[in-house]
């Protein structure tokens, strides 16, 4: 009996162990994004020569992606080389949508459709309605529009809707916007990434 409440201690331990790396690593995720606030200003989605890895653009612009690029960035998780070399080995499994006949490293990363093929590739795909801080969620704005944005730890005062850090059009800002639109992808990346 001792040796069974001992294993159901030492699991539920464990289980709590890991659940509170997560929850550190993910609201460092949410940290690193709202970093950017009061920095990126300006949406400019212009095609930009990159170097790589670790290549961006100046930190005063930016589109949605490039918010959960450098998010991953502050943790030492280089989207851009992660997904180029994916990219390289498996270009067809990719969205063909861009006429590309190969991987092009200074935008395939910037782009919401690669981005949400990656993280499905990975295992990260999360079907549950629960949206945790850290997640990663994208949505169909409508007329051939994607988004991303990462959920932050911060909620609505009335309905306790989790805010999103992301941007759509003016900077990045950290506002209501989670069913604003219809969800089509929603990630968790697993405690510890590198």
């Amino acid at each position: 009996m001792k040796k069974a409440l001992f294993q159901s201690i030492l699991i539920l331990s464990l289980a709590f162990c890991s659940l509170s790396s997560f929850a550190f690593e993910a609201k460092k995720l949410v940290d690193d994004a709202r970093s950017q606030i009061g920095r990126t200003l300006y949406y400019d989605p212009a095609y930009t020569a990159l170097k790589y890895p670790m290549g961006d653009v100046p930190i005063l612009k930016g589109v949605c992606t490039d918010v959960i690029i450098r998010a991953l960035r502050h943790q030492g998780i280089d989207l851009q080389q992660r997904m180029h070399e994916d990219m390289q080995k498996n270009f067809k499994q990719y969205p063909q949508k861009w006429g590309l006949k190969s991987t092009d490293r200074n935008i395939d990363h910037r782009r919401v459709p690669n981005i949400m093929t990656y993280l499905k590739r990975q295992g990260y795909t999360i079907q549950e309605k629960q949206y945790l801080p850290g997640d990663i969620v994208t949505w169909d704005l409508g007329n051939g529009l994607v988004h991303i944005g990462i959920i932050s730890n911060q909620l609505t005062l009335l309905s306790k809707t989790a805010l999103v850090i992301h941007n759509i059009g003016y900077g990045t800002r950290e506002n209501d916007i989670l069913h604003e639109y219809k969800v089509i992808g929603h990630y968790r990346l697993p405690a510890v990434l590198k």
